[in-house]
């Protein structure tokens, strides 16, 4: 009768047991493992989300500062209409100085302003502008004796100047004039101190709603009452808004300078940044 041989331990495989001990050791390791590694990936993420935020809300932030630069003085206004806000203003393409009196010799064509005039020369530099812009002098704000948004003080123009000259020399003089004409005669209601005129396009409008977007309308018309919104389709400038707020000091420096506060905070997957930007507005006419 032949014997029966037990497997040797070298040729002995895993048990059960011994397999289930293994693969709970290898969850407990790869447990802490992990552990110790998604706080270090969700802080990476959380930055790159918090960078994206804040670069979104600068870009906003700036785009409107730069338009801001260009405003007519004294024609901020900010409403708020429910839970959005609405900052419009005139943006100012060039500016120059009216002839107010003519030459030595009786030349030139000064502006009137004891009856309706169609045309005035251009004193010094002449700016760049393009037919269809608007001529504003002496600009007092909304409701005033002398409002660009109500036309009180603005008049269209039809000629124009598409290039800046390229040297000092080839500005406009006294001896050599450039005419600006209007698509109307105009009274306009105040001269201006210092002789000064902008030359303006269409008013811009930026609406700051939250839990939507900071929005800009352009390319509307002129209206004496604030539009909320203006009839165009806006451009988005940044979606993800939780709160926003557009705060207009128009009395900082004796009325001569405004300052336009805009704070806004996004979010994103529970990440939040908030953006605060102040900028001045010049309000001498």
């Amino acid at each position: 009768m032949s014997a029966i041989h037990s497997p040797s331990a070298e040729n002995r495989g895993f048990t059960l047991v011994e397999m289930v001990v293994v693969i709970a050791i290898t969850a407990i390791i790869a447990g802490m493992i992990g552990s110790f590694i998604r706080w270090p990936v969700n802080a990476y993420f959380d930055t790159e989300r918090r960078a994206r935020l804040t670069e979104a809300a600068d870009t906003a932030l700036r785009r409107i500062s730069r338009d801001l630069r260009t405003a007519l003085p004294n024609s901020v206004r900010v409403v708020a209409v429910g839970a959005t806000t609405y900052l419009e203003f005139i943006p100012t393409v060039g500016g120059g100085r009216y002839r107010n009196y003519p030459t030595a010799a009786g030349a030139g064509n000064s502006l009137d302003f004891n009856a309706a005039d169609a045309s005035f020369d251009v004193v010094g530099p002449v700016p760049v502008y393009a037919a269809g812009n608007s001529v504003v002098i002496y600009n007092m704000g909304p409701g005033t004796f002398s409002d660009a948004y109500a036309g009180t003080n603005r008049a269209a123009v039809t000629s124009a100047n598409a290039t800046m000259p390229a040297a000092p020399l080839a500005f406009s003089t006294d001896a050599a004039p450039h005419t600006i004409t209007l698509a109307a005669a105009t009274l306009f209601p105040s001269t201006s101190p210092s002789s000064l005129f902008q030359i303006v396009g269409t008013p811009v409008t930026y609406a700051c709603t939250p839990g939507g977007g900071l929005l800009r309308y352009a390319g509307y018309a002129f209206a004496a009452a604030q539009p909320t919104p203006p009839a165009v389709v806006p451009a988005a400038l940044v979606n993800g808004v939780t709160a926003c707020t557009i705060d207009y000091d128009p009395v900082v420096a004796r009325v001569r300078t405004a300052l336009v506060t805009l704070t806004i905070d996004l979010a994103e997957q529970g990440e939040t940044i908030r953006m605060v930007h102040q900028m001045h507005v010049l309000n001498t006419p």
